[in-house]
């Protein structure tokens, strides 16, 4: 009868300790969600405003050398190293690493600086980053250990990730799948779905509604739409290599050719001054017109991803700061667009899975992709959208748009590789 009770007791005390670390991260998790809401929500009206200055006085483009040099001062006098990016952040998921508390607002004022004199770069780097100093103060707040600071961690990315892109499930997917290829951080799962939930919830009480977009045109599954969907695929695969290839390599021959960090960026603000001037503004910052202008049947020419491409190479790889995954969505969903139209796919639909695949080829995370096909397409034909990613997401190989991500398991057998992104 007492090796009953034990047991039974045993058993009532696990219990217990599911419902206490339940209730504890629903607790941690509400309060990261909030603060990243509130401050993701007034990101995204700080770039949107400098977007639509700029978009309003064109000649603000004269001024991306100064502000390129106002962005180098901060991280100069804020003693933040050359790394201090999305990087470190994720680095510091896998190590006792700590992410640098200057590292939000730097990278925040410096995002939009980016914006507003039209360098090309997104925002999600900034929000990562923010989410990453978000999660590690809450995190410090709670005096957690160090396990217990990575989740948080995780936390404060799926929350401002969430804020800016407005989808919540695509945040907490993306943020538990990012940091090593081939594991799943499922202890993050619960912490980052309520964090994620409630910073979008604070994003909509602040009048920053999802964007999503009607496909009219889906086709229906057969024998052809999968090869022209596998083609696009196979193409947004090999662009993801070209795009990860040209972010890299205009870095380092940058700063090779121009060692000195102030006069780099001016020169990386002149070259974008000067391609502007030859092809106007199209390519410059985030680009959401030329994106929606694509799901509208618009204005797309068939050299829309390469010029794309080598704004944003020259924009981050000369200093400026902002993230790649906006621009990874622009060229995806031009590249898309073209080939849709050579293939036989609705243009529409094929620019749908040209965003989503090169996506998944980019950043290396099949599911967080699944999800934001269905977040943004309202899951119309996910059957397709899933085999595009397959097939960009195995032959993209190792490349990835953060070298600190972590390639666990190899793409094409179950072999561990344990290697980081290239």
């Amino acid at each position: 009868m007492g090796k009953v009770k034990n047991k039974l007791g045993y058993k009532l005390h696990r219990v217990w300790q599911y419902v206490i670390s339940f209730l504890k991260w629903v607790f941690i998790a509400l309060i990261t969600g909030a603060i990243g809401g509130a401050v993701g929500g007034l990101f995204r009206f700080c770039v949107d405003l400098a977007t639509k200055t700029r978009q309003a006085h064109e000649f603000l483009i004269l001024f991306l050398p100064l502000g390129g040099l106002f962005i180098v001062f901060l991280y100069h006098i804020t003693k933040l190293r050359d790394n201090a990016d999305t990087n470190l952040v994720i680095k510091s998921i896998r190590s006792d690493d700590k992410v640098p508390v200057l590292l939000a607002p730097v990278i925040f004022i410096s995002t939009v600086i980016t914006q507003l004199f039209g360098g090309s770069a997104g925002r999600e780097g900034a929000a990562l980053q923010l989410g990453g100093c978000i999660g590690e103060q809450v995190g410090d707040l709670f005096k957690l250990d160090e396990k217990d600071m990575h989740i948080c961690v995780l936390c404060g990315m799926s929350g401002l990730f969430s804020a800016l892109f407005g989808t919540p499930l695509t945040a907490t997917i993306f943020a538990m799948e990012v940091i090593s290829v081939g594991i799943f951080y499922y202890s993050a799962f619960v912490p980052c779905l309520v964090s994620s939930l409630v910073s979008f919830a604070i994003t909509l009480q602040m009048g920053l509604n999802p964007v999503v977009y009607k496909l009219t045109n889906v086709p229906e599954i057969d024998m052809w739409s999968v090869i022209k969907v596998g083609f696009v695929g196979v193409g947004c695969a090999i662009v993801s290599i070209v795009f990860c290839l040209a972010l890299r390599l205009t870095h380092k021959y940058s700063a090779k050719l121009v060692k000195n960090d102030y006069l780099r960026v001016v020169v990386g603000g002149l070259l974008i001054i000067g391609l502007t001037a030859l092809l106007g503004t199209r390519y410059n910052g985030i680009g959401e017109d030329v994106i929606h202008s694509a799901f509208e049947y618009g204005d797309i020419n068939w050299y829309d991803p390469l010029m794309k491409i080598l704004f944003t190479a020259i924009t981050i790889g000369f200093g400026f700061k902002g993230g790649e995954i906006i621009p990874t969505l622009f060229i995806g969903a031009t590249f898309g667009y073209v080939v849709g139209t050579v293939v036989g796919l609705d243009p529409a639909f094929s620019a749908a899975i040209g965003m989503v695949a090169l996506f998944c080829a980019v950043v290396n995370c099949p599911m967080a992709s699944l999800a934001l096909s269905v977040e943004l397409f309202s899951g119309g034909s996910i059957v397709l959208f899933a085999v595009a990613l397959a097939v960009s997401f195995m032959l993209s190989g190792y490349y990835g748009l953060y070298s600190g991500q972590k390639i666990v398991y190899s793409k094409r057998r179950a072999r561990f590789v344990d290697r980081n992104a290239k």
